[in-house]
């Protein structure tokens, strides 16, 4: 079968036209990925997609196709997907909360892309996170950190050219929800961030449809795993394998934009040194890491993420003594 024929499945026309089942859409990404399929074909493919609104299993096909695509990667218990563009996010405070998540025990692996903005690729090594090249490096850092950072561009060369596209086609296509649900490591459990609402439900439906534990999604920062802290939180995703929601309280009273907090001088290290204080940016680190415990099924993840914050410079100490 050639991609060709999954375009014909899409774009017969009203009445004739339907969504690709999950082996179609499976099978399709598998095309995509081979380097054998015609680029007008992705292309009148990923467009077709956009104009339909994609399902969740078609989603979930295509994410399957491209994790079966990957090299052996290491176990790890906790998916951290990075995929936003980061216009209305200040810096990637997440970096710090996916670090208390990984000194609680839990191996992290963080993966994406982030377009222009290289606000994550830059912050990592402020925030103790090693940048990795391959799955044997990954699997050296989540050993001695227990968590690690994978560029796409590295993870899934093929992957990452057909999320290249969007400088072409001029528009994002479903590749960027399909990075998000990739899960390389095969944590079965994630915790997920985007910019519009609707493909909250969309991901929670392709991760159950891909038999995942768990996962939380939420409206984030720029479209990243960031709890706004002064604003209730709407959690969609999955508990036990079943469909969950839930509204989270707001942590502190403060409804400043994320982009325009906390005060310009602070910064991920001095944050996590202890040298500086800023309320705003602390309850943003621990309410997003006290989601990302409660996903792990960690019991109270709001105070153990408050005991793991008071005790970060200790931790640290103790890993540089080693």
């Amino acid at each position: 079968m050639t991609l060709a024929e999954h375009v014909r499945t899409l774009g017969r026309g009203p009445g004739r036209s339907r969504s690709l089942k999950g082996d179609e859409a499976h099978q399709a990404m598998q095309l995509m990925l081979s380097g054998d399929a015609a680029p007008e074909a992705i292309g009148a493919l990923l467009m077709l997609l956009r104009m339909k609104g994609e399902t969740a299993d078609e989603i979930a096909g295509f994410a399957t196709a491209a994790r079966d695509n990957l090299p052996p990667f290491p176990q790890v218990d906790l998916d951290w997907p990075s995929y936003a563009a980061g216009r209305t996010r200040g810096l990637p405070w997440f970096l710090l909360s996916a670090r208390l998540v990984a000194q609680r025990g839990h191996r992290v692996l963080l993966h994406g892309w982030n377009g222009p903005d290289a606000a994550v690729r830059t912050a990592l090594a402020e925030a103790g996170i090693n940048c990795v090249d391959s799955p044997d490096d990954a699997a050296i850092a989540l050993h001695r950190d227990r968590i690690a950072y994978m560029p796409l561009e590295r993870l899934s060369p093929p992957l990452f050219a057909l999320l290249s596209l969007r400088s072409v086609l001029g528009l994002r296509s479903c590749v960027n929800t399909v990075c998000r649900m990739l899960d390389p490591g095969r944590a079965a459990v994630s915790v997920q961030g985007v910019f519009h609402p609707p493909y909250r439900l969309l991901q929670a439906d392709a991760a159950r449809a891909m038999g995942w534990h768990a996962l939380s999604v939420i409206k984030g920062g720029g479209g990243e795993v960031e709890r706004h802290p002064g604003k209730p939180a709407v959690v969609f995703g999955l508990r036990d394998g079943a469909v969950w929601e839930m509204t989270l309280p707001a942590l502190v009273n403060d409804s400043r934009r994320l982009a325009e907090a906390p005060a310009p001088e602070t910064t991920l290290s001095g944050l996590w040194s202890g040298d500086q204080r800023d309320p705003f940016a602390e309850a943003l680190i621990t309410g997003t890491a006290a989601l990302a415990l409660d996903t792990l099924a960690v019991p109270d993840a709001q105070t153990t993420v408050q005991d793991l914050w008071r005790a970060r410079n200790r931790h640290a100490m103790k890993e540089t003594i080693a």
